[in-house]
């Protein structure tokens, strides 16, 4: 028994002993591959902060067509085809009209020049008119903001005169010539105006005679 003992302890003994010599021969062992340093946040990948070059390039230009005779949705559609695709379109006449139908209404002006060369992103307005009426020489102006002082308003339709004045303004306007209702007051030309032009405003209402445009002021 004793014997039996002393053979498993010198068969341990020797296991051990191998071991040991197979760690102290292996390079790899007793000298360890150093691990490699955490990334730091300096080097750390991070999103490429540099623009685009797609966001760098500026807009590319084209000269600007002759729109003016062409029909405003015509134009509009010849510009977008062009690269210009910031349009807008005003009242040529001067009567605050909005071109709710493009397909009824004529190019009179355009605000860039045409042969012009601009950058596509230019915005681009066109002045129009019915295509039964005739262009003006030049686009008419807006009426002047009332401010303190009532404007004269006689002749501007009676949609711009409003606008003219003070949004809580009191308005009302009288058929000039029979006893109709003035429904669509941009086909409606102001005949006379109360208070007259220079008047100080202070709040008072504001009262309007008018007459449809075809029509003359009696």
């Amino acid at each position: 028994m004793g014997d039996i003992l002393n053979i498993r302890a010198l068969t341990t003994a020797l296991v051990c002993l191998t071991a040991v010599a197979l760690v102290g021969c292996d390079p790899a062992a007793t000298n360890p591959k150093p691990a490699a340093p955490a990334a730091s946040e300096s080097s750390a990948a991070t999103p490429d902060a540099t623009p685009s070059q797609e966001e760098d390039k500026p807009a590319e230009s084209r000269a600007v067509l002759d729109f003016v005779g062409m029909g405003l949705q015509s134009a509009q559609d010849k510009a977008q085809a062009e690269g210009f695709y910031l349009l807008t379109s005003h009242d040529s006449a001067g009567r605050d009209r909005l071109q709710a139908l493009d397909r009824n209404w004529k190019v009179c002006s355009q605000s860039i020049k045409a042969g012009t060369t601009v950058p596509v992103d230019t915005k681009l307005d066109f002045g129009a008119v019915k295509l039964d009426e005739t262009c003006p020489a030049g686009d008419a102006k807006a009426p002047e903001a009332a401010g303190d002082t009532m404007p004269n308003l006689v002749g501007k339709s009676v949609k711009a005169a409003r606008g003219a004045l003070d949004s809580g303004t009191s308005v009302t306007t009288t058929d000039a010539a029979q006893d109709r209702m003035v429904l669509l007051e941009s086909n409606w030309q102001v005949c006379t105006q109360s208070p007259a032009p220079g008047t100080t405003l202070n709040g008072q209402p504001v009262d309007f005679t008018a007459v449809k445009y075809e029509e003359n002021c009696p």
